[in-house]
């Protein structure tokens, strides 16, 4: 006769419902001689190596998506909030703005093609686009006529020249914006110095007569007019835009 088993919970339940014979083989079976899996309680160094290249990959991948994305430029009126084009106030100065203005001398110089110590001679059709496609930031400019009657006079040194206005510092330090609609502005140009032909002059007029006192006539500024209606485009533009006629009813 086989030994009774111990008293056990589930060969009492399986008594209940099996034969003897039964019942103790199955307790035997899948109960005593269940074989128990043990997992070591230190991670696997495979495993754990598995986990960590994929992590790196992870962020790897997540970088390379955060590169890849454009930044949202701000909008018209986040620029107007933050005020990133605004010109502080104690930077509203005409003396700070002055060196800017003989750089852009410097610059329509090279522009109209005009050299230091000879003569130039301009015309409308030769000069007439390239002052279309000019950078006016550091022009003078003055307002002669305008439907507004107030900005007649108004002078100042153009520091932002935007698609509708120009933001000028006056000699009273004072930041205006004028527009540039149905408004005429006036801006000069000195001329080089012309040192040749002022050298043969005076030496032909020593061998000739050594008394005579040369007068010659003094070298005047090239003046422009300007028609704002006409000119309604951000510098950056008017540098590859075609210049086109419009009607100038407001003349």
């Amino acid at each position: 006769m086989a030994d009774k088993p111990p008293s056990h919970i589930a060969y009492d339940l399986l008594a209940k419902a099996l034969p003897p014979e039964t019942a103790t083989a199955i307790f035997t079976d899948k109960v005593l001689h269940k074989p128990l899996h043990l997992r070591p309680t230190s991670p696997d160094p495979a495993s754990q190596d598995a986990r960590s290249r994929r992590r790196l990959q992870r962020l790897r991948r997540t970088e390379h998506i955060r590169r890849r994305q454009k930044v949202k430029p701000l909008s018209a009126k986040e620029k107007r909030i933050s005020g990133i084009y605004d010109i502080p106030k104690e930077d509203q100065k005409y003396e700070i703005y002055e060196p800017l203005h003989r750089m852009w001398i410097m610059y329509m110089w090279e522009v109209l093609g005009i050299k230091e110590g000879q003569k130039s001679h301009l015309t409308a059709q030769s000069v007439g686009s390239k002052l279309v496609s000019a950078d006016f930031h550091g022009a003078e400019l003055e307002v002669v006529r305008s439907r507004c009657m107030g900005r007649v006079g108004t002078k100042g040194i153009v520091v932002k020249d935007t698609k509708f206005t120009f933001e000028m510092v006056t000699g009273r330090d004072v930041l205006i914006t004028v527009p540039k609609g149905d408004s005429v502005f006036r801006f000069e140009i000195p001329q080089s110095s012309v040192k040749k032909d002022e050298a043969e002059s005076k030496t032909t007029n020593e061998h000739s007569n050594r008394e005579e006192v040369e007068v010659r006539p003094e070298v005047l500024n090239l003046v422009f007019e300007l028609h704002g209606s006409q000119f309604e485009n951000r510098a950056v533009d008017r540098a590859t835009k075609k210049f086109k006629q419009r009607n100038m009813s407001y003349l």
